[in-house]
């Protein structure tokens, strides 16, 4: 008998996009699914929206608004699946993503978690351009977190398809966290799998470039959020393993926290070059287009950042 995949659809004022979603998780060719949408207190259509699929299938709930985390950990608690696929209310995945994925680890040994290639779209998932080819292959836990680390590579949540005993012994989505919560949860998932298996025919879709997305948020409490999503991910990394690769590593987590948002908040600037210090430093360059190179080359990257800072400041 097959094992069953439960598709959960955490969902917050995703009606523009959600029904492009939700069609993507019908035409699963995959046959034994469950799809689950839990609706975070949106204050749109999305809730309406999502009950006229209920006579397809999709099974709606409902939560006062807690948070994407809280969503999808509601979504796993009523799920019956054997396997995970997270799945954003935003995104997309192509038509047999799952079945692909299901092969995949089924064929070989069990624990692992399957990865695909995916691609980022605004609108049109057609114009999506794969190119992040450094994350299309298989990968130990350890060294997929290295990569993340070492040049910022990332897969996001819905490129994913996790085993339920996996996924258990991570435990939990880190309700506390409103930014790279995906990273801290598969950054334990992984941790508690034996190891990542690529689907390369599989694709899956990120809609990126929303004003309303979490990821484009720069407010403090994202800032915040982000800095104790990896203080979380590099005390479940140096748990795994305490080498030299593994801090290198972890300082450059940090360090490209500071490039993504010096000057501010102050304290936190502070704390996480201690922490690169403390890590053995990172050789990590500050990320620049050509002309703020030149910029940087007459007045130091801090300089420019407080400048670009301020701007972005006065602009909004």
């Amino acid at each position: 008998m097959s094992a069953q995949v439960s598709i959960l659809i955490p969902c917050h004022n995703a009606a523009p996009w959600l029904e492009e979603t939700l069609e993507s998780a019908l035409a699963q060719t995959w046959q034994k699914k469950e799809i689950i949408l839990v609706d975070d207190g949106s204050t749109d259509a999305s809730l309406a929206l999502a009950r006229q699929f209920g006579p397809r299938g999709i099974r709606v709930f409902s939560q006062p608004n807690r948070g994407a985390s809280a969503a999808r950990n509601h979504a796993w608690r009523i799920a019956s699946g054997d396997y995970l696929q997270f799945l954003d209310a935003d995104d997309l995945i192509s038509p047999d993503k799952i079945e692909l994925q299901m092969a995949a680890l089924m064929s070989g040994p069990s624990g692992r978690v399957a990865s695909c290639a995916w691609a980022r779209f605004r609108d049109d998932p057609a114009r999506a351009e794969f190119v992040d080819e450094a994350v299309f292959r298989d990968f130990t836990p350890i060294e997929f977190l290295q990569l993340g680390g070492n040049a910022g590579r990332m897969i996001h949540p819905s490129a994913w398809l996790t085993p339920r005993t996996v996924a258990e012994r991570a435990g939990p989505w880190n309700e506390e966290l409103t930014v790279n919560d995906d990273g801290e949860f598969f950054c334990r998932a992984l941790l508690a799998s034996n190891g990542i298996r690529f689907t390369p025919i599989a694709r899956s879709y990120y809609r990126s470039g929303l004003p309303s997305s979490l990821s484009q948020r720069r407010d403090e409490q994202s800032r915040r959020s982000q800095f104790r999503s990896i203080e979380l991910i590099a005390d479940h990394l140096q748990r795994a393993e305490d080498s030299a690769g593994v801090r290198k590593a972890i300082a450059s987590y940090y360090q490209r926290f500071i490039y993504d948002f010096y000057p501010f908040p102050a304290d936190l600037m502070v704390q996480a070059a201690q922490r690169v210090a403390a890590f053995g430093g990172s050789t990590l360059a500050p990320p620049m287009g050509s002309k703020t190179a030149i910029l940087v080359r007459l007045l130091g990257w801090r300089c420019v950042w407080r400048l670009k800072y301020w701007c972005f400041r006065h602009a909004h």
